[in-house]
């Protein structure tokens, strides 16, 4: 007999195996996608406008995830290194239940888990698992799994069934318990994940370096043909994609360049629809033709008669409010276009005049905000701006500001001299490494940055003389070369 039942602790892999799972066929690409759209709705970076940390984390995480689930997919592959992979969880009506950990005031909760799995079927199970989501519907897509009910399942004992190693000799699986234990043995460690990546970076990034002197040309052309203040992109798109989008733009201007001139000393942004930024800048969307990027550029100067009327409008507001600056944080808020911000401010700017708020006249001077659509009550960051609701009740606005403003004060203040430090960190690094280009993703804080460089400037680290490194939330290669580390990455050998 190659099982036997034995009254341990169910583990996190017993749990998410149902009592078909044995009995039940692969699943198909298609499949594996349609099980887990409970999961893509629960995370999907669109629902986290309002928190561009979170969105940031999710779209990386999906990234890693799809190229998982691509090489699961592919023939004749053996084993996969563990995929340590974190979400934010929105909560929905699957995964509100008791007992679980409980959800943010923001309406999202952390995840982690590690994907270790052999096929599509398992990884689906255990990502739905991990993020406490219903497995349900799985067995309508399985049409070889037993006919027994679901409910009647919930009555077979809760026992769990522990293989017996001779089960995994004889058949040459490998044995869940034991890839999860040596996992959880097993710590990423910088120097070990250097390493074990090092080689393939250089490799990459030398491949890629005909590229990026292209990219630098290409932007310098266009922004002296143009007058461009600058170009940029909003995600990280590889080095051929963004030459790609740049011989569009310049075989746009061959055509009608006068029209383009109309974006004289604006900022041009690639990103994923097109029109004008909530602070000026041109957004040009990808999947946009040139029929739609033209008729953007003969639209900028009304665009710049309702970006004046925007500045008016935050100049009154900040008149109502004793002087206090309203300020829009292209890094802390979801990607607004001009007239949605315009349309939010207006909405404010009404409600203050509806209900007027005796503000001594420039008491707040020196104070920022930042204005978002959402209802939940207003808050002071960490960075030292106010976090305003749109609907916030003009009443409460006021003794909350009037409350926090010296811990506002002294908040700017830590955050002008942690910039100063962090700055100075950067380049130290960058020059005792000998690195070509060191740079940190937006969700990344100031805080977190310099506890970053602080021990990485405690290390000798031969890899990273010459490579682009990015201080991130994960380990990763990007496809040009460019290395991604945590900013909380761990030092020491790993132990097996």
């Amino acid at each position: 007999m190659f099982c036997h039942l034995r009254p341990v602790r169910r583990s996190c892999l017993e749990k998410i195996f149902p009592h078909w799972f044995l009995s039940s066929r692969a699943l198909s690409g298609a499949e594996a996608v349609n099980a887990l759209r409970p999961f893509y709705f629960a995370v999907h970076p669109d629902f986290f406008g309002q928190h561009p940390r979170e969105r940031e984390v999710n779209e990386n995480s999906l990234k890693r995830l799809s190229v998982y689930l691509e090489n699961l997919q592919k023939p004749g592959f053996k084993s996969l290194k563990p995929t340590q992979l974190t979400f934010y969880v929105r909560e929905t009506e699957q995964n509100s239940s008791e007992g679980q950990e409980p959800f943010s005031t923001s309406g999202f909760r952390a995840v982690k888990f590690t994907l270790h799995t052999r096929d599509l079927l398992s990884t689906v199970l255990y990502i739905l698992n991990s993020c406490s989501l219903s497995i349900e519907h799985i067995q309508s897509l399985n049409t070889n799994v037993r006919s027994q009910p679901l409910k009647e399942a919930t009555r077979m004992s809760d026992r769990p069934i522990k293989w017996d190693k001779s089960y995994y000799y004889f058949t040459g699986f490998k044995d869940p318990h034991e890839d999860l234990e040596q996992v959880s043995r097993m710590e990423t460690t910088l120097t070990s994940w250097l390493d074990n990546n090092g080689k393939s970076a250089i490799k990459k990034l030398r491949n890629s370096l005909p590229l990026r002197r292209e990219l630098d040309r290409l932007k310098d052309d266009l922004s002296q043909q143009l007058q461009l203040s600058d170009i940029r992109w909003q995600r990280s798109w590889g080095i051929a994609h963004r030459c790609s989008q740049l011989h569009s733009l310049g075989r746009l201007a061959q055509h009608n360049l006068e029209t383009l001139k109309n974006a004289k000393g604006c900022t041009i942004i690639f990103t994923d629809r097109s029109g004008m930024s909530a602070v000026g800048h041109v957004m040009l969307g990808t999947m946009d033709v040139h029929h739609h990027w033209t008729k953007l550029f003969e639209r900028l100067p009304s665009y710049f008669d309702l970006q004046r009327r925007l500045m008016l409008l935050e100049d009154q507001i900040s008149y109502l409010l004793g002087g206090i600056q309203v300020v829009y944080i292209e890094e802390l808020q979801p990607v607004l276009t001009l007239e949605e911000y315009y349309s939010l401010l207006d909405v404010f700017y009404n409600r203050l005049v509806k209900n007027r708020i005796p503000f001594h006249p420039r008491s707040l001077r020196g104070l920022q905000m930042i204005l978002n659509s959402d209802r939940y009550a207003p808050s002071l960051h960490e960075l030292g701006h106010f976090n305003i609701p749109s609907l916030c009740d003009p009443a409460n606005l006021q003794w909350f500001i009037l409350t926090k403003a010296q811990q506002a004060r002294d908040n700017m203040k830590r955050k002008e001299e942690l910039k100063v430090i962090e700055n100075e960190l950067i380049q130290a690094s960058t020059k005792k490494f000998s690195l070509e280009k060191f740079y940190k993703e937006p969700s990344v804080s100031s805080i977190q940055m310099v506890d970053c460089c602080k021990r990485l400037l405690e290390q000798s680290l031969p890899y990273l003389q010459g490579m682009h490194l990015c201080i991130s939330h994960f380990y990763s290669v990007l496809q040009d070369g460019d290395l991604c580390i945590p900013w909380n990455w761990k030092d020491g050998e790993a132990i097996k």
